[in-house]
């Protein structure tokens, strides 16, 4: 038996009806040239032949003495495991994405290791599709992406010889290089003093109150969590889901970097601002105020590829600008703050400074002294992905997108991939309270061509 991080078991412990705590991500693949029309019926039969699963895929929750531990699956089923699904004529993305919308909404059981793989056929461009969740108990959002990454060949004749997913052996966790990336959840806030102990405190301490300082003093690249206003993504949330997906091309926003002097991830929040700023301003709900998101951070100095690693970043949207650079050298000067006070710290006085920074607006929010603040609006996710094109199973990676968890008080979330030729959006949210999502793609591309005609004027 191993047992579960303060982290991993909050989120088996918070998890509710209305309320799963796993994340996702959608595939699309390329069938090898010269493929039978059955191809995808051959290679789920030939998955469903698996007998065997490696960690973390053959572990499942138990109790016991009131603690949380993982155990080994001795019984592993397949069948539990993976789905064969085909999508209803005529196979749009429309109907795919509707289908992800509703397995992602459903639970996984905990009489089994918590992870589920649909694959799908059916759409009519002649693609499959796989979508795949597990819990995040399980992994965080850089981890999910080494899990799927290290079953993928960048040669597709070695990728149709690779065991499926679930087969493949954990890495050894040695020291390495900070990842450079983000992880997938709101929850991650949970993670920060039981790392750090008390060697942490005082120089966790001194930063807060420098940062507490800078705000009062005015300066407008800090963020706290007493700040953001409450607006219409921040209602409780049902059961249902939304998910929407696009891929945008690499180079339209390395060409917007470049020209600011800024990352890829700087422009990917300032597009994103910029569809929430249209999308609330066509539901008369934009506030005077300007949007804050949570952006997590991974702190992962290991190879490893299981477990939840992860700080975050405060990050003003400036949603109350209508110039786009204006918001995009904002979101900048905010990014930039908080990776100069991260330099200074180390990962575990890094997680207690997070949590501390959330604890004043999550005190608030809890004791209802502020009906107009909450914590943060929303979490922006960018998780990097490959580098170049690969092959999962003899099938070409044509786009990854991330469905990742919302909680009472986050309806939405938005995670993004970067791969080499395409930046993947990935959208979640709850159907009843954020109506038209999928309205916010339409928007992010108005927004990174709005960026494009700003710096070419």
């Amino acid at each position: 038996m191993q047992r579960l991080s303060p982290t991993d078991t909050a989120f088996l412990l918070m998890e509710r009806r209305h309320m799963p705590l796993h994340v996702g991500g959608l595939m699309m693949l390329k069938p090898p040239e010269g493929a039978p029309p059955d191809f995808a019926a051959q290679l789920a039969q030939r998955l469903l032949q698996s007998a065997q699963a490696a960690k973390p895929f053959n572990l499942r929750p138990m109790s016991r003495f009131g603690l949380a531990f993982w155990e080994s699956d001795s019984t592993f089923d397949i069948n539990q495991h993976l789905v064969h699904l085909a999508l209803p004529k005529p196979g749009r993305i429309r109907e795919l994405l509707a289908m992800c919308s509703r397995v992602h909404a459903q639970h996984l059981d905990r009489a089994y290791p918590l992870w589920r793989m649909y694959l799908i056929e059916g759409l009519e461009d002649g693609r499959i599709a796989v979508f795949f969740k597990i819990h995040h108990s399980v992994v965080d959002g850089v981890a999910a992406m080494r899990l799927i990454m290290k079953s993928m060949s960048e040669d597709p004749l070695e990728s149709a010889r690779m065991p499926p997913t679930w087969e493949m052996a954990p890495r050894r966790r040695e020291p390495a290089m900070p990842v450079s990336g983000v992880a997938t959840s709101p929850l991650g806030v949970l993670s920060g003093l039981s790392r750090g102990g008390l060697s942490a405190v005082p120089n966790v301490f001194n930063h807060l109150k420098q940062t507490w300082q800078d705000r009062r003093h005015g300066n407008p690249d800090v963020v706290t969590s007493t700040q953001a206003p409450r607006c219409l993504l921040n209602q409780p949330i049902t059961a249902s889901r939304r998910f929407a997906a696009q891929s945008y091309a690499t180079p339209r926003f390395r060409n917007v970097a470049a020209a600011m002097g800024g990352t890829i991830n700087d422009v990917v929040l300032a597009v994103c601002s910029a569809a929430l700023r249209s999308y609330l301003l066509e539901m008369d709900a934009l506030p005077e105020q300007p949007l804050v998101a949570v952006v997590p951070v991974s702190i992962r100095r290991d190879d490893g590829d299981s477990g939840n690693e992860i700080a975050f970043a405060m990050v003003n949207l400036a949603t109350h600008l209508s110039d786009p650079l204006d918001r995009l050298q904002a979101i900048k000067a905010c990014m930039d703050y908080s990776k100069a006070r991260f330099k200074q710290l180390s990962p575990a006085e890094l997680q207690a400074y997070a949590v501390a920074q959330m604890v004043p607006g999550a005190l608030s929010m809890l004791s209802g002294l502020s009906r107009e603040r909450v914590p943060a609006n929303l979490v922006i996710s960018h998780v990097p992905g490959p580098r170049q094109d690969m092959y999962w199973q003899g099938c070409k990676l044509d786009g990854m997108y991330p469905a990742s968890l919302i909680i009472d008080g986050f309806a939405f979330n938005i995670t993004v991939i970067s791969r080499h030729d395409f930046v993947d959006f990935g959208l979640i949210g709850c159907r009843r309270t954020l109506p038209s999502l999928q309205r916010i793609l339409d928007h992010i591309e108005d927004g990174l061509a709005e960026l494009e005609e700003a710096v070419a004027a």
